[in-house]
């Protein structure tokens, strides 16, 4: 009697549990139909109908088990019901596609923590579809929220395409910045703590470039090399993907294609014709969820070495003057030609972003002086101390 009760028991927690979920997916329905109705980009209206339909169709999936298990299929739902609430408010896009993603991952933890609980075979099958899909829905609200602006879809492309040619310029600029952030305050430091002593700034100044290209070098290495780990990583999913369920993987891409402002008719053909080459398309795929392409990876020893001596260049420059000359003058040389330093790095930002050379160029002037001065003001009370 009491492994009859336990059984009931067990099926009734099952049924409770696929009812809640059956309401989650039904809210979304509603939620992703509300967002199609007030869209006047007729790319986003589709893109909300079509994640409204994939809404229906879970809801629909966990509503059959119900049935299979011999329960009703509620006549209303009880979800998350703010979402439809955000999507009936005035906010911007950027803030409601932000919630709905944050919900979308909630649900895809929820129903990980189901599947890992849940022993019954034919709920879990239904558990490994549906989080497959709003994992889906999750990559598309956030190339959304990256396309919420008023940037237009070739806007958005020429963005993508820079990113590709201007990332050596960008590692450049930041080793550059670094290596001269870093010793300028070693030496503003030294430099008070000694009266701008050259024998002990140049040590301290040589022995931190030293460090510090060695650090930004090794940094770099390592950051190619988990950037081409996750690369591969990704493709091995998309790969598993599109043998468990090449339907679904499709269906993705073409969605990606579709953010673009391809329409539905064209990104149809396009993922056809990637899927005739199953390489093609799993490169492609992966391209879209990492917007990186294995041509756009880094190699781990250029980085190393690119990392290593842009750091060092930008490292040796405070430290020019202590070859020539000590004391105040040294200290007023450097300070000199690194804020200088420091602007022209600050300019050279405009490389890889839209803001005006001569702001970007001011904003590190500012930062380099202000590190230099409480480093110098720091130095000369540890001298004191010293003394």
């Amino acid at each position: 009697m009491s492994e009859t009760n336990s059984a009931s028991g067990s099926q009734a927690s099952l049924i409770t549990m696929i009812e809640g979920n059956w309401s989650l997916e039904m809210d979304g329905v509603e939620m992703y139909a509300a967002l199609a109705q007030v869209q006047t980009i007729s790319e986003r209206k589709q893109l909300f109908q079509k994640l409204s339909d994939l809404e229906r169709k879970h809801a629909e999936m966990w509503a059959k088990r119900l049935i299979e298990l011999g329960a009703a299929v509620p006549p209303d739902h009880s979800g998350k019901g703010h979402s439809i609430k955000a999507a009936e408010t005035h906010a911007g896009m950027q803030e409601i596609i932000l919630e709905i993603e944050a919900e979308e991952r909630r649900d895809v933890a929820r129903y990980l923590t189901q599947m890992s609980e849940v022993s019954d075979e034919p709920t879990k099958s239904i558990l490994r579809q549906v989080v497959l899909d709003e994992f889906a829905h999750a990559h598309v609200l956030t190339r959304l929220d990256a396309q919420s602006g008023d940037r237009s879809a070739l806007d958005y492309l020429l963005h993508r395409q820079r990113q590709g040619t201007g990332s050596w310029i960008g590692d450049a600029i930041y080793g550059i910045n670094d290596g001269l952030g870093a010793i300028f305050g070693i030496v503003s430091g030294v430099s008070g703590a000694t009266l701008g002593n050259s024998r002990f700034v140049l040590l301290a100044g040589i022995a931190g470039m030293v460090a510090s290209a060695l650090s930004m070098g090794s940094g770099a290495y390592l950051a190619a090399k988990s950037e081409k780990e996750i690369f591969e990583a990704e493709l091995l999913r998309e790969k598993k993907l599109l043998t468990e369920n090449p339907k679904a993987a499709q269906e993705e891409l073409g969605i990606f294609y579709q953010l673009k402002g391809v329409p539905h008719e064209d990104a149809t053909k396009i993922v056809e014709f990637l899927s005739a080459d199953p390489d093609q398309f799993l490169r492609t795929m992966a391209a879209e969820k990492l917007n990186l392409t294995e041509d756009a990876l880094s190699n781990p020893i250029t980085s190393a070495v690119s990392g290593a001596i842009s750091t060092a260049i930008g490292a040796f420059i405070p430290i020019i003057p202590f070859f020539f000359m000590s004391g105040m003058r040294a200290v007023i040389a450097a300070a000199f030609i690194s804020l200088v330093a420091h602007f022209a790095v600050g300019a050279a930002k405009c490389l890889v972003t839209v803001r005006p050379w001569w702001s970007s160029g001011i904003e590190m002037t500012i930062v380099g002086a202000l590190e230099g001065i409480v480093t110098y003001v720091v130095g000369i009370g540890l001298g004191q101390i010293g003394a």
